[in-house]
């Protein structure tokens, strides 16, 4: 049968006239469509971390926060300023510094002050809103051991110091 069917000649017709290549397809309506569906939204509001035991010096701290979404970010916006009671022109400066890591190390500061943090994440489509602002301090400076005023005796030993903080200490500890 398959034989005798090859040996056939088909005439095929078609009823309609193939004029589909001439048409002009408009895709700008699907190109908007795939353009929205690929628009990432603005990242949520990072969490800033408290201070970590260890995380400060005198003139240092380290700064760490999270991100607890699957928001895609380009790099993080991390602002402070220092903490004061008194105000001298208005407001203390802020200042900010752009991360690409989810923590920093802020170096040139003051020993024993206070400084409050707070950070956002950026991507192509916008900034997030600013974390809860978070204090870190300082550590204080070393104290002054007074060498003329130290004394000692056979099961004794006393040793005085001052301090050169402007802030009160919570405690020292002494090594021998």
């Amino acid at each position: 049968r398959l034989e005798e069917f090859l040996k056939k000649e088909v005439d095929l017709k078609l009823s309609t006239l193939p004029d589909f290549e001439e048409r002009v397809i408009d895709f700008s309506e699907v190109e908007q469509l795939m353009n929205s569906i690929n628009t990432i939204p603005a990242p949520c509001a990072p969490v800033i971390n408290p201070q970590a035991p260890n995380a400060a010096t005198g003139t240092s701290l380290r700064v760490c926060w999270g991100l607890f979404s699957d928001d895609t970010v380009e790099c993080y916006q991390l602002c402070y300023k220092p903490v004061s009671n008194e105000t001298r022109n208005g407001e203390q400066a802020e200042h900010t510094l752009k991360v690409k890591e989810t923590y920093c190390t802020i170096t040139n500061l003051l020993p024993n002050t206070q400084y409050e943090f707070w950070v956002s994440a950026l991507n192509a489509s916008g900034i997030s809103p600013p974390s809860e602002r978070a204090v870190y301090v300082t550590a204080p400076s070393p104290p002054t051991i007074k060498s003329k005023k130290i004394r000692s005796c056979e099961n004794a030993a006393l040793v005085c110091w001052e301090s050169r903080d402007i802030n009160p200490v919570d405690s020292y500890m002494v090594e021998l």
